[in-house]
């Protein structure tokens, strides 16, 4: 059952409360689209493969279609070779693979260069080289930095950790209980003495978008510099960093139906110039001699060792396939309309209590819940005894949910994608109802 409490939610569409009869759809914006139907499950092999699995935990690694997995091993039969070390035909295809795809992503997220784009492991990596090579260049004993409550951990450890370094104060900037962020807030906690603020776009708990474009304005006004998460935004809606404001932004590949082991960094190119080495060893260099060595040019200069090439060119393939075949558009709607179904069918499940807004246009994606009296790892371990693949536990976002006073500090999450449809969603409610009948007879 949803607590109607609090539940005032600035970002979201919807006009009303979260109750689903017939007589309300009328005055909801609510999503109208096929669930039944899956032009999309075929296209990624382990789905098509399985399909006794409900896959229901994109939110942690999307699946792959067979593009990328025929992408990432084309590259090893047709251009096998370390990019930016070889002078043969080989190495010098693989470079230029490696540089399509750097500028694609510089056009998909709306970076002015395409050597303003760093590959990294994964997001995290790419903000800790923020927090590690950029932040001691700015913070300075009695500074803040300024993030939010609902950041995933690696936005908030890295930070922890500039700011034991620096002398500097980490500021939280708390929501409402349904995960918004109030302009009186931001107000309150971004002032003269912020340097940095980081913020997660969508939270991975709550699933509530963050109002990013405030946070810069008010970052902004006061010389402080925007650092944001966008893990769990670039797969499901189009980024433009320009548009929001942001000085850096960071996402993985393997959320986005990529390889694992693909991260990117974007920065503004002043910087990630004014920002220290990361890494140190090779290719990061222009010249090295016995007691010195000078850097290589952005991005490079954080790209030490040899990178994933094939993984990366498998994100080219990952990114064409998400915003070229399927689109935004689509992404957007289906993923609406499976939140939307799912939301509606758990709302009338008096045991169930979902965690943040009981609008369902506030959560992109993900929807995390408990079932009253059972323990999330009991709830997750049985639903995949029925084949239903969701997340239990922390979720990477421990402050969170004792903010939240979360029970055991644990909670489950559902996290849906363009692939799955109202039958995976209709055996998440059927072992839903197992959990409660295996626990209450």
């Amino acid at each position: 059952m949803i607590d109607t409490e609090n539940v005032t939610c600035d970002t979201c569409t919807a006009p009303g409360p979260a109750v689903f009869d017939a007589s309300d759809e009328a005055s909801r914006a609510w999503p109208r689209v096929d669930i039944v139907a899956n032009p999309y499950k075929a296209d990624f092999p382990l789905l098509a493969q399985n399909p006794q699995i409900a896959f229901l935990d994109s939110a942690a690694t999307a699946q792959r279609p067979a593009c990328v997995l025929e992408a990432q091993k084309r590259f090893y039969e047709t251009m096998n070779a370390n990019p930016l070390r070889g002078l043969y035909s080989l190495s010098v295809e693989a470079t230029e693979a490696i540089a399509g795809v750097r500028a694609q992503i510089a056009q998909l997220i709306g970076a002015e260069r395409a050597d303003e784009i760093v590959f990294t492991r994964n997001t995290s990596e790419s903000l800790n080289i923020v927090a590690q090579a950029f932040a001691p260049t700015v913070l300075e004993p009695g500074d803040e930095v300024a993030i939010t409550i609902m950041e995933h951990h690696s936005n908030l450890i890295p930070w922890q950790q500039a700011c034991r370094a620096a002398g500097a104060t980490l500021v939280y900037l708390y929501p409402t209980k349904t995960g918004r962020l109030t302009d009186e807030e931001i107000a309150a906690k971004i002032g003269p003495k912020t340097k940095i603020v980081a913020a997660t776009h969508v939270s991975n708990v709550l699933g509530v978008e963050n109002p990013v474009k405030k946070l810069a304005q008010a970052a902004h006004a006061h010389g402080a510099y925007l650092v944001v998460d966008g893990a769990q935004s670039v797969p499901h809606m189009p980024v433009n960093v320009a548009d929001l404001g942001a000085d850096f932004f960071a996402f993985s590949a393997h959320k986005a139906l990529g390889p694992m082991g693909v991260g990117v960094l974007w920065g503004k190119m002043e910087l990630l110039q004014q920002a220290r080495p990361f890494l140190t060893g090779g290719e990061m260099i222009d010249a090295v001699t016995e007691q010195d060595a000078t850097w290589a040019p952005v991005p490079e200069k954080f790209e030490a060792g040899t990178q994933d090439a094939a993984g990366i060119f498998a994100t080219g393939a990952a990114l064409d396939y998400l915003v070229n075949q399927v689109g935004y558009k689509a992404v957007a709607a289906r993923e609406a309309a499976l939140v939307h179904y799912a939301m509606a069918q758990m709302s009338q499940l008096p045991y169930v209590d979902i965690i943040g807004s009981i609008y369902w246009d506030c959560h992109h994606g993900v929807v995390s819940f408990n079932v009253r009296g059972i323990h999330p790892h009991d709830v997750a371990s049985i639903m995949d005894m029925q084949g239903v693949c969701i997340r239990a536990g922390h979720h990477c976002a421990q402050p969170l949910l004792t903010w939240l006073g979360v029970e055991n500090l644990a909670c489950c999450r559902m996290s849906v994608a363009f692939y799955n449809d109202k039958h995976d969603i209709d055996r998440f409610l059927e072992a839903l109802d197992t959990v409660w009948r295996t626990f209450n007879g």
